[in-house]
């Protein structure tokens, strides 16, 4: 006699299990790494993404976009998660991060499929990572910081950097030099807050600008203020909470001042106690018309390190991408100043340390040793891409990399420009060290959280019995019974 199988999971449940669940979860991942791939890079193409309400948003940040896709696998979310974590903590790299853990997992599918418990393999991608991390961390190179000097320009580079692969690399000389002087600005706190981006349509990139202080849309409108002087010099600033004027019941309207470490003063619900200490100063305040806008500048506020980048360019799309574009240069400026030590981009650091873990793999013995190549190997998708992007023969040029590195040439990357090998070192394309650590350590995680799943139970949602004491009561509240 068959016994009869008990079911103890409500009907619809979907489960699947083992290897085969492995297999398609990797494939997922596949599948996401190849919508963010041809982003990366200075040859890099952009996606345009449009949402159900007909917005088109450009972009080929690698968060951005994975955040717009709206991805259901529940195993790709981890790399959609793992490209934010990038996001927040570094703010470039996004695109780099989802593709090495897509790679690392592509890697690893044979050794799956032919049985291979995945805690071995989650065993050693742990000791690759630390090898790798603590790799980066001895050759970086540390940044002098006494020399002023030399230390902007130093930020300029690796602003440029992160430009270098954004749809306004053709600028990258004009922006990275805004973007080290907005992070500059501000004090030791470095806070983003501090930073105010405003975007006016129209007009050419070039006129974008930096502002020393505080702009926003002119707001004061009030009988005579055309006659009222378009400038001050010094003046006192008051932030009132009452008004001032008495107002037509139908014209209602309000200004919301989201933060006011504005300026320095503190903000007053009466015109009572107006004391020195409670008013905020500035050098200038202007208001200036700005494309089709007019705007008030407050300038040189001594108290507050505040500044507000203002952008030009045509299209919407255009300028929100130069936004997250700055975004990530200015992060990018941020970490560098915290962690002062860098790495030369543009692959050069990953074939550096591909080339350290085969050797090291060849040290040890056993399954150890195959996980670890698969690890350095995986490695090289990062300057491949670049190569592939830019149209490049990649096969070509990776094996000059590797003859390179195996000489001894620990900086020589992809030279975007010359369909070459160079030492990107030199050539000043440099990043923060902590970024490769990040997006290295990130993408490694994320591979091995994949790995380490071996069934996924998929619940119908609840209110699928129908109203409950209505119809639909019968079976499948949950309760184990037998077919």
């Amino acid at each position: 006699l068959q016994p009869t199988p008990v079911i103890l999971l409500k009907e619809g449940t979907d489960t699947s299990q083992g290897v085969p669940q492995l297999i398609s979860n990797i494939n997922a991942c596949q599948v996401i790494s190849e919508a963010v791939r041809t982003t990366l890079g200075p040859r890099g193409m952009d996606k345009l993404m449009v949402d159900g309400r007909g917005k088109a948003t450009i972009s080929n940040d690698g968060a951005t976009i994975l955040k717009l896709l709206d991805v259901v696998h529940p195993a790709a979310k981890t790399l959609v998660d793992i490209a934010r974590s990038q996001d927040a903590e570094v703010g470039d790299g996004t695109t780099s991060v989802t593709l090495l853990a897509a790679e690392f997992l592509k890697q690893l599918k044979p050794y799956v499929e032919e049985g291979l418990h995945p805690q071995t393999i989650i065993r050693a991608f742990r000791t690759a990572t630390n090898l790798a991390v603590s790799k980066i961390k001895e050759i970086s190179v540390p940044v002098k910081k006494d020399d002023k000097q030399e230390q902007r320009q130093l930020l300029e580079k690796c602003a440029a950097t992160a430009l270098n692969s954004k749809l306004i690399s053709g600028q990258k000389a004009f922006f990275s030099k805004m973007v080290v002087d907005a992070v500059m600005s501000l004090d030791e706190l470095l806070s983003l807050k501090m930073i105010g981006i405003k975007k006016v349509q129209g007009g050419a990139l070039e006129e974008s600008q930096l502002v020393d202080g505080v702009a926003f849309k002119k707001t004061f409108s009030y009988a005579g203020f055309e006659m009222q002087p378009k400038r001050y010099d010094n003046p006192k600033i008051a932030l009132l909470n009452v008004e001032l004027e008495l107002k037509a019941e139908k014209d209602n309207a309000e200004v919301r001042v989201k933060s006011v470490e504005a300026c320095g003063g503190s903000i007053q619900t009466s015109v009572g106690a107006m004391t020195d200490d409670v008013l905020g100063q500035c050098e200038l305040f202007e208001e200036v018309q700005v494309g089709g806008e007019r705007y008030n500048f407050f300038k040189g506020c001594p108290k507050a390190k505040t500044c507000t980048i203002l952008l030009r360019g045509g299209a919407e799309q255009f300028t929100e991408e130069t936004e997250r574009s700055l975004h990530d240069a200015i992060m990018i400026v941020r970490r560098a100043i915290k962690n002062d030590s860098i790495v030369a981009g543009g692959g050069a650091i990953e074939m550096e340390l591909s080339k350290y873990l085969r050797d090291y793999s060849r040290t040890i013995p056993g399954k150890q040793q195959l996980l670890i190549g698969a690890y350095a190997k995986a490695l090289e998708i990062i300057p491949r891409q670049l190569c592939d992007n830019a149209g490049f023969d990649a096969t070509n040029i990776l094996n000059k990399l590797r003859a390179k590195h195996a000489q001894g040439g620990m900086w020589y990357g992809v030279d975007i420009n010359n369909e070459d090998i160079a030492d990107n070192f030199v050539a000043c394309v440099w990043e923060p060290s902590i970024v490769r650590i990040n997006a290295l350590t990130a993408a490694s995680e994320a591979a091995c959280l994949i790995l380490s799943v071996d069934e996924t139970i998929k619940n119908p949602r609840s209110s699928a019995d129908g109203p409950p004491g209505g119809a639909g009561r019968g079976r499948g509240r949950g309760r184990p019974h037998a077919h």
